[in-house]
């Protein structure tokens, strides 16, 4: 079913995307970075659907869908750093860095930091480019968050 976003992604010369396709694949990433633990728990799942929701102004089944959809991607997507490298190329920085921020909610929803997840957002910031300070700055914003 995405066979065609992954190729334009990930082609010899990646093609822009479009808003619905880069919605996907941004939320892909935080389906990613959820799946990372082999834990993809309830909490993660909501905290996706509220994200993607407040984001790009989706209701609750929207939200829902578009997030059965990035499951599908990701799924099929080929390696994190791959996958990455290729968003990079089709998404503007201010995007890029609210996708960590928006990563960093992810990884902190259970409540903890867990080593690979956090492995794993620096990761994706490296690879899509966004400064550590701006990581930084990111999780620093959901950590104040109640």
């Amino acid at each position: 079913m995405f066979a065609e976003l992954l190729n334009r992604l990930t082609g010899a010369a990646p093609e822009p995307i479009d808003t619905l396709d880069s919605r996907r694949a941004l939320t892909a990433l935080l389906v990613r970075l959820a799946r990372s633990d082999n834990h993809y728990a309830a909490t993660e799942i909501i905290r996706i659907d509220r994200i993607i929701s407040a984001r790009y102004g989706l209701d609750k089944d929207a939200a829902a869908s578009l997030r059965a959809e990035a499951e599908q991607l990701e799924s099929e997507a080929p390696d994190t750093v791959r996958f990455t490298r290729a968003i990079k190329d089709a998404v503007p920085y201010e995007d890029r860095v609210g996708v960590i921020e928006a990563l960093w909610e992810v990884a902190l929803a259970d409540g903890g930091r867990d080593q690979d997840e956090d492995a794993l957002v620096r990761l994706v910031s490296n690879l899509l480019g966004v400064s550590d300070m701006d990581s930084a700055k990111a999780r620093q914003r959901v950590d104040k968050r109640p």
